[in-house]
């Protein structure tokens, strides 16, 4: 998400380095070791900590103490497993259920379209990753689950164009094309080495009869609306933001101080983005915009101020989905009908996810 390269934009929140600030005669403290079973595993940046500390513990209460506990273990992340129905293995899933995981939404009791086959388990870890095998297709692809819900929220039809604007590293768009079978289905990312991940995972797990449907692009997302008015029914604007769990994990302190300091600039980009979108959806289309940060300046004030500003959208009501997936996921309260917070928890490690639904009218 975050990764995504703007010109011009944020430089050191990009993939491009930070270039080097002068040494300080009192440098920052080393980021704090994890250990693991007598091993050391990845390092908390404190000066990112100390700035989620202050901010969040406002934003979110009492709350945030379970939040950091999550976001601050590794070893308690959980991942899910989205098993590809164009390559289908019955191995795999008889494997899956006889580690203890179970389906995110059991046909028995979902609300959602039986559309996808998500494993999930309250044990900590991670299933093994598949190899890239020339001619085959992967069997499943690894996501944390919250993921799933901006393609729910979406709710797309079969035959409707769809564009997922920031569709780096491709797993919405996979959820996507098993969610339903759209007429169109524009995966646009504009970093090129992001886009070409992006490219490999849709070709990894989406047979040849489908790629037809599949437009890969390298547009800026900022312009994709004057490129393309009025063209989708659906856009997901799964945008760049200061993704929490990366960000915490910094590896280089100076660049994680440059990118705290341009933090406020992140929403102006979402803003934009936004507005794109907007202009590409036709009269009576929807968007689904996310983040997997819980920045609330990143989360519901972006889309209030499109909502004060743009009189083309309404919001859409998606409690309906904070209700129906509330058993699996710690969903935050205090949020507006159209809005969904993810928070994750022990036992239930899925998010930071924010996801939020428009309508343009």
């Amino acid at each position: 998400m975050w990764l995504l390269r703007r010109p011009g934009l944020l430089p050191g929140i990009g993939r491009r380095p930070a270039a080097r600030q002068p040494r300080s005669s009192h440098p920052p403290a080393p980021p704090e070791k994890i250990k693991s079973g007598g091993k050391l595993q990845k390092q908390i940046c404190q000066v990112v900590l100390n700035h989620f500390e202050k901010q969040y513990s406002k934003e979110l209460g009492e709350a945030w103490n379970s939040v950091r506990r999550v976001l601050t273990t590794p070893q308690c992340w959980q991942y899910a497993v989205l098993l590809n129905p164009f390559n289908f293995s019955s191995e795999v899933e008889n494997d899956l259920l006889s580690k203890g995981y179970r389906l995110l939404f059991p046909e028995s009791s979902s609300c959602f379209r039986p559309s996808f086959k998500c494993y999930i388990t309250s044990v900590p870890g991670r299933f093994p990753a598949q190899k890239h095998r020339a001619g085959r297709l992967k069997e499943y692809y690894l996501l944390n689950a919250a993921s799933i819900l901006a393609v729910l929220a979406l709710d797309i039809e079969n035959g409707e164009k769809v564009l997922d604007m920031c569709a780096a590293p491709g797993g919405k768009s996979i959820a996507t094309l098993q969610y339903a079978c759209p007429g169109l289905l524009q995966s646009n990312e504009y970093d090129n080495l992001r886009s070409n991940w992006l490219r490999n995972t849709l070709v990894s797990f989406i047979p040849e009869s489908l790629m037809n449907l599949v437009i890969i692009s390298q547009l800026d997302g900022r312009q994709i609306g004057n490129l393309q008015p009025e063209r989708f029914d659906k856009v997901l604007v799964d945008a760049p933001c200061s993704n929490d769990r990366s960000w915490l994990f910094s590896s280089d302190i100076q660049q994680a101080t440059l990118r705290l300091a341009q933090r406020k600039e992140l929403s102006a980009v979402q803003i934009q983005l936004l507005r794109s979108a907007i202009k590409a959806l036709h009269q009576g289309g929807s968007l689904v915009y996310s983040t997997c940060t819980l920045s609330k300046a990143e989360n519901s004030d972006v889309i209030t101020h499109i909502l004060n500003t743009c009189s083309s959208v309404l919001p859409v009501d998606i409690s309906t989905i904070a209700r129906s997936v509330s058993k699996e996921f710690t969903v935050a309260s205090d949020v507006q009908q159209h809005e969904l917070l993810i928070l994750p928890e022990m036992g239930r490690a899925w998010g930071p996810m924010y996801i939020s639904k428009l309508k343009k009218v």
